[in-house]
């Protein structure tokens, strides 16, 4: 397996992961190797085993980045799965991987994730202050969105807490068949519709949105997530910096933040009219 490996600065981290992204990656992975100068962040992803087209696709990216192809055993690719552990989100809510065995206490609730060919186990910090945030938010019949929903964790958690419906939509087309997946292996199902929907094409606004997603693509969407908040609804996002990100609230006006969750060096903002 032919893995892509990309150094940048931790302060362009955001900027190089979208490029990424937009590029067409199912999954981005951040390394601090020791031996790497202090400040510098590994981002590991994979373009396909063609080293012609994965120099062209690099030789397009508008930043001088460094970049390298490292051969990976693909013995070893899913090694990772032998030291997945749980993630608690709350005292009463934990992700667990699915293939790993769980016991777990009175009155936890188990949400159990296999992420596929998608980004999410549910362990980044973006992803666990979402989740707080969606829980602390969520009233049991509301209607949520979910974009970027990669494995479905976020989805899964909303229907869980009593959610009467969830949208879930991602611009990747593995991410549908991993949430349905998920979400059936919860006894979710029937209350999570998943799809790579755009959000120009929902009508009516959702009492709770969630969009854990970089930066330029919450700018990006701002008038969608704006309009699909409606004048009631709530507006739950992450996948930025806790000291960067005035340039994200401020293209999401009127919307103001009510609240700011920060773990990490990370921040989800709970935005509403």
């Amino acid at each position: 397996m032919l893995a892509l490996v990309v150094s940048v600065p931790a302060g362009e981290v955001e900027l190089a992961a979208d490029s990424l992204w937009s590029m067409g990656v199912l999954a981005v992975e951040e390394r601090r190797p020791a031996e790497t100068e202090s400040g510098v962040v590994e981002l590991w992803t994979s373009l396909g085993e063609d080293r012609v087209e994965v120099g062209r696709a690099m030789a397009g990216m508008r930043s001088t980045w460094p970049w390298r192809l490292v051969e990976v055993d693909e013995t070893t690719v899913d090694s990772w799965r032998e030291h997945a552990g749980p993630t608690w989100i709350t005292d009463e809510v934990v992700v667990v991987p699915a293939w790993s065995p769980f016991d777990a206490p009175a009155g936890v609730r188990p949400v159990l994730i296999e992420p596929g060919e998608t980004f999410g186990m549910g362990d980044h910090p973006t992803t666990v202050l979402t989740a707080r945030a969606l829980l602390a938010a969520l009233h049991p019949g509301n209607r949520v969105l979910d974009v970027g929903c990669g494995s479905g964790v976020l989805s899964v958690i909303a229907a869980l807490a009593g959610a009467a419906s969830v949208a879930a939509v991602d611009i990747h087309p593995a991410a549908v068949p991993v949430t349905v997946a998920n979400a059936a292996a919860n006894g979710v199902a029937d209350r999570i519709e998943v799809g790579l929907t755009r959000l120009d094409e929902f009508e009516e606004p959702f009492d709770l949105v969630v969009a854990n997603i970089l930066a330029p693509a919450l700018i990006e969407l701002a008038p969608e997530l704006i309009r699909l908040c409606g004048r009631t609804g709530t507006l739950v996002i992450s996948g930025i910096l806790a000291t960067r990100h005035d340039h994200v609230v401020a293209a999401l006006g009127p919307l103001v933040v009510v609240e700011q969750l920060e773990l990490d060096g990370w921040c989800a903002l709970v935005m509403r009219h």
